[in-house]
């Protein structure tokens, strides 16, 4: 942070789309409205995953390809804090960056624009450029088509009813704070589809070492939801990055103090093989460690077409 005509400026590192610059002015406005005497600024970046829009994001590297310059230009100092949307994020922090807040959350669930899941016709087509709905999807209704989907999220629900998909799935967050929630025709339940790790959560890094900008940070931090996204990574990064299958975690608070419930799912490519699970615990990280093993395991999801364990991965710790 720098002190500009008596004002704490804090430079916020972000995104240039309309959902990146809304999540930032939204961080803005809570730290401001923390502390009278800070002022957010935001700082825009260009990330690989901007400049290569129409391409497939498994393709182009998937998670990261979003977040990679953002977390530069804190470490260089052009920024002082990083916005990100948490399910962007890689399961491992850079060196000299910390993830030091989650504010709370916002609706988790994917959604469907266009159409309901039940309204959908028989062999409709579905637009979505997650493998993680898609299986999902098919494995509900395996007669759905599916056709790949980028853009920003004008463009992307713009796609439902317009001759090449009945409809469009999309995070319900992302769409609730574009102010575009009127478009949802159902948001569906994690029962159908659990959602992406980190999905409806934003995660704001800054340096390590960086102990005053870190102090407000926390104070717009929401314990439980921090909790809960940190098992949901450490889910991912025991799957390792050599894990190629589909796959969704959300931790949601349990009854009893400290309780987390983590539910996880891997999937086949094409949707034919869900292997779920869910599991109690009190320490996020062993909890997501736990998830991840026991699916692969003690379910059989290294059986799955799409398995690649990193070397000296074991189904036990």
């Amino acid at each position: 942070m720098t002190v500009r005509s008596g004002a704490r400026v804090v430079r916020l590192a972000t995104r240039g789309s309309p959902l990146a610059l809304a999540q930032a002015d939204l961080v803005a406005r809570s730290l401001e409205a923390e502390d009278p005497d800070v002022r957010a600024e935001r700082v825009i970046v260009h990330t690989e995953g901007d400049r290569r829009g129409d391409e497939d994001l498994d393709r182009i590297g998937g998670q990261g390809v979003f977040v990679k310059e953002v977390q530069a230009a804190v470490l260089d100092g052009r920024a002082d804090v990083a916005v990100h949307s948490a399910k962007d994020l890689p399961p491992r922090t850079p060196r000299g960056l910390v993830l030091a807040a989650v504010p709370p959350r916002a609706d988790p669930r994917d959604a469907l624009v266009g159409a309901t899941l039940e309204t959908l016709a028989p062999g409709a087509v579905v637009a979505t450029g997650s493998a993680r709905r898609r299986a999902q999807l098919a494995n509900i209704r395996p007669d759905l088509g599916f056709v790949a989907l980028r853009g920003n999220m004008e463009t992307r629900i713009g796609r439902a009813g317009d001759g090449t998909a009945a409809a469009v799935v999309a995070a319900a967050a992302a769409l609730d704070r574009l102010g575009l929630a009127g478009r949802i025709a159902e948001r569906l339940s994690p029962v159908l589809c659990l959602p992406q790790a980190g999905q409806g959560a934003l995660a704001l890094e800054c340096r390590d070492g960086d102990d005053a900008c870190r102090a407000l940070l926390a104070r717009i931090d929401d314990g439980d939801d921090h909790r809960a996204l940190s098992a949901e990574r450490a889910f991912l990064r025991a799957l390792g990055a050599g894990c190629a299958l589909p796959a969704g975690a959300l931790a949601r608070r349990a009854a009893g103090r400290g309780h987390l419930e983590l539910e996880g799912v891997l999937a086949s490519a094409d949707g034919r093989v869900v292997v779920r699970g869910r599991l109690l615990g009190d320490e996020p990280e062993a909890l997501g460690e736990a998830l991840a093993r026991a699916l692969v395991g003690e379910r059989g999801a290294s059986s799955l077409p799409g398995w690649e364990a990193l070397e000296g991965w074991t189904a036990t710790a």
